[in-house]
């Protein structure tokens, strides 16, 4: 292969990646400025998918069965996209949930599970939030998993790369059971 032949390759490789760099935007795991990610919209729903992530996590960790842990849920969502139409909201998101309980001044990680979900969401003045969740769809486990993330994220990068840090989670744990930010962190 002649050196001029080299040099239109990785010039057109530079141009895919560089388109392909764009179409994603600016901003990192659902932060305001990702490719279709409005910030404003963000902060009104994200309180109110995060409360329904709590929701239906509830009755499913070890520690919630052992009372004396006083176990809770903590859930932290990060946009994939978002879209708005006549009040109606569509909003792709990875997920993390984190079972904590508190024992001699540690907390524990009892349980969690992570993941994509696609939420729809109607604004609702009379709904905590002022919107209320119409439909909360998560991929099936196992066969199928791929092919449902493709269809309702094809547009993205992997759905894992974009999983929300346990850090803040922990933090908001910490500060719920009353502990200390060094407090250390155990399995239940």
């Amino acid at each position: 292969m002649t050196v001029g032949r080299w040099g239109t390759g990785l010039a057109a490789t530079g141009v895919l990646v560089a388109t392909g760099v764009w179409a994603m935007g600016p901003g990192t795991g659902g932060a305001p400025g990702r490719a279709g990610v409005d910030g404003r919209l963000w902060s009104e729903v994200r309180p109110v998918i995060e409360a329904r992530l709590v929701a239906d996590s509830r009755g499913g960790g070890y520690g919630e069965a052992v009372p004396g842990l006083r176990a809770r849920w903590f859930c932290r969502a990060q946009a994939r996209d978002l879209a708005e139409h006549d009040g109606l909201v569509r909003a792709g998101v990875s997920t993390l949930c984190l079972e904590y309980g508190v024992r001699a001044g540690a907390l524990l990680e009892c349980g969690g599970a992570q993941g994509p979900r696609v939420l729809r969401l109607r604004r609702d003045v009379g709904a905590a939030g002022g919107y209320r969740v119409l439909s909360a769809q998560t991929p099936p486990d196992g066969a199928g998993y791929a092919q449902w993330v493709d269809a309702h994220f094809a547009h993205q990068a992997d759905t894992a790369a974009d999983t929300p840090p346990a850090t803040p989670l922990e933090a908001t744990a910490r500060t719920h059971f009353g502990l200390p930010a060094n407090a250390p962190v155990r399995d239940c």
